[in-house]
């Protein structure tokens, strides 16, 4: 393979831009599907994606292109999500290519992740290919959205690319810019073989499926490989290439070029992405330092309703994170619902995704407690830890200072709701930091805010405020001093810890009597009545009863045959298989998701 016809590139934007759609036009053009059985989105290959419009995991295709010098180019095109809740997928594909094209919706114009993912880009020195998208759209001002990227990325006239992912239009001029601006792939391939591992899937046939990018040497089936990071040694079963979106099979892999393989891996532990892989007899020299590990930012509990599932569950998990790396786990124990795993996220959206996948793709009921940040305690004794649990918070005695993690928050918004958007940011504790005009009508506004206080409903606040225009995007800066209480809710005098949380003392009040509120709009009525109340410390903050039902099922049934009041009781009892159990009280499950929301 001659690697100057090779061009490893990304598709980049904000969420809902159109960079799925112009990869399914860009499979079309280049033939690796028949038009006339072409489908939406078809990168995205988890019914997931198709329901909700986004996508959540990168996913990588190869591709023919005969360009207009006569030459014909192997193109390995990588599609990305554009939520800020999934980076880690963008940063990781944008380090298996040379370039990218960023695009830009005609209507909506430059947004915040718009400006993130263009730095991310930048980070890895890729050259950029900015591209206006959906030009067929009525009542677009396409001069308008290019003099924002020539003022805020720096662009020149010349260099942006007008589109129509639904039409067509453009596709040809993107590719041509593609294979006369991207630059071949580095690397010798006289040089031992040094490969990178940006990605890895689960398949059911085949075991663990590592992608990976050739940067150094060449690969085929006997070559027998080191994982340099974790020292595992691996023979390939079976190695090849994603075309036309199927695996297909290949010889040997050279450097420049992308693929994958299998080695009969069944342990998805094994595999770190981001790992440098090297041939066991001729090693190389250098290795890479691997991908940047993101900490974190939103952590919750996640129990199986049976006990017995907890083993389906840790497979689940493990098989999970080969394809979101972002996301981390370790086993807890709860008072309430036995042995789970502590979780963390990126975002609330993704602790959402993470746990629709779990119960689709693994057939799983599971329980998630309530969200937390990380919060850093000082103690008596000068020591620092970190909590991301009620649980874990020591005793008041031992404490000598608390702190919570603030985050830097990036809105691009219309100048005319900027009013409303200043308020909604500062009633949430932030505190104006800068602001940019991006044009004539949409300003860039900065504020450095507690991340507790964005990561359940801002983004949703946001836009009914903005009609639907605001966007953000939002880094973390580091932890300020702050008094943390943790707020418990007992149950009939039995403190539930699903419920339990942390937050700062001055939204405890507020918080604790929107939470029994909830609950006892939600928790049925028992035979027996049922007191909850919200405490901090000891101290009832809020307080609410579900007074007892009156009459048993069959009450009604003062004789006749049997099978009428099993009838009956069988409807009871299937009713109860969809509860949660809590002690003696019922707790639908839709208490634990609404409570979330609060």
């Amino acid at each position: 393979m001659d690697k100057s016809l090779i061009r490893n590139f990304s598709i980049i934007a904000h969420i809902d831009h159109g960079k799925s759609t112009l990869a399914d036009r860009i499979l079309e053009v280049t033939g690796a599907i028949d038009r006339k059985h072409k489908g939406d989105q078809l990168l995205d290959d988890m019914d997931l994606e198709k329901e909700r419009g986004i996508t959540i995991k990168a996913s990588m295709v190869r591709l023919s292109y005969k360009a207009k010098d006569g030459k014909e180019y192997i193109l390995n095109l990588i599609d990305t999500p554009g939520h800020v809740d999934f980076t880690y997928e963008v940063s990781k594909s944008l380090a298996a290519c040379e370039g990218a094209i960023l695009v830009i919706d005609a209507g909506q114009g430059i947004e915040a992740q718009t400006i993130a993912n263009y730095y991310l880009a930048l980070e890895n020195n890729l050259e950029i290919i900015p591209v206006i998208n959906k030009i067929d759209l009525t009542s677009i001002d396409i001069p308008k959205v290019k003099h924002q990227i020539e003022i805020v990325l720096g662009f020149k006239d010349s260099d942006i690319i007008l589109a129509s992912a639904k039409t067509g239009q453009g596709i040809d001029d993107i590719l041509e810019r593609v294979v006369n601006t991207i630059p071949e792939p580095a690397g010798e391939l006289l040089n031992p073989l040094k490969a990178l591992v940006f990605d890895c899937r689960f398949d059911a046939y085949k075991g663990v499926v590592v992608f990976v990018k050739i940067v150094d040497g060449s690969i085929d089936p006997k070559t027998q490989l080191k994982m340099i990071h974790s020292g595992k040694i691996y023979k390939i079963e079976e190695l090849g290439v994603f075309k036309n979106l199927q695996y297909t099979k290949a010889e040997t892999l050279t450097c420049g070029e992308a693929g994958y393989f299998t080695a009969n891996i069944r342990e998805p532990r094994e595999i770190l992405i981001g790992d440098t892989i090297a041939d066991v007899k001729n090693p190389c020299k250098d290795v890479f330092p691997g991908f940047r590990k993101l900490k974190p930012l939103v952590f919750c509990g996640i129990y199986p309703v049976n006990p017995g599932d907890f083993p389906e569950l840790r497979d689940a998990m493990d098989k999970l994170k080969l394809s979101d790396a972002s996301f981390v786990f370790e086993p807890e124990n709860s008072q309430s619902f036995g042995t789970g795993f502590r979780c963390g996220f990126l975002g609330l959206l993704h602790m959402e995704i993470v746990q629709e996948r779990l119960e689709r793709e693994y057939n799983l009921n599971l329980i998630l407690t309530v969200p937390n940040v990380v919060y850093r305690i000082n103690l008596q004794d000068d020591s620092t830890i970190d909590i991301d649990t009620p649980a874990k918070l020591p005793q008041q005695s031992e404490i000598k200072e608390t702190f919570e993690p603030y985050v830097s928050l990036m809105m691009i918004v219309p100048i005319d709701t900027i009013d409303p958007v200043c308020e909604l940011a500062k009633s949430r504790r932030g505190t104006f930091q800068s602001n940019e005009y991006l044009g004539e009508d949409r300003i860039k506004v900065t504020f450095e805010i507690p991340l507790s206080e964005i990561i359940v409903d801002f983004y949703d606040t946001l836009k009914s405020l903005t009609k639907g225009y605001g966007s953000l995007d939002y880094e973390f800066k580091g932890y300020q001093p702050m008094r943390l209480v943790k707020l418990d809710v007992m149950i009939n005098g039995t403190i539930c810890d699903a419920f339990s949380s942390l937050m700062a003392k001055e939204k405890a009040y507020s918080r604790s009597h929107a939470l029994v509120s909830k609950l006892k709009s939600i928790i049925p009525r028992q035979l027996f009545e049922v007191a909850i109340q919200a405490t901090v410390g000891g101290q009832i903050l809020a307080s609410e009863k579900v007074r007892s039902v009156g009459k048993a099922v069959t009450a009604k049934c003062y004789g006749g045959d049997i099978t009428r009041k099993r009838k009956l009781w069988d409807q009871q009892k299937q009713g109860k298989k969809r509860l949660k159990q809590f002690g003696k009280v019922e707790i639908p499950q839709e208490a634990f998701l609404e409570v979330l929301k609060i």
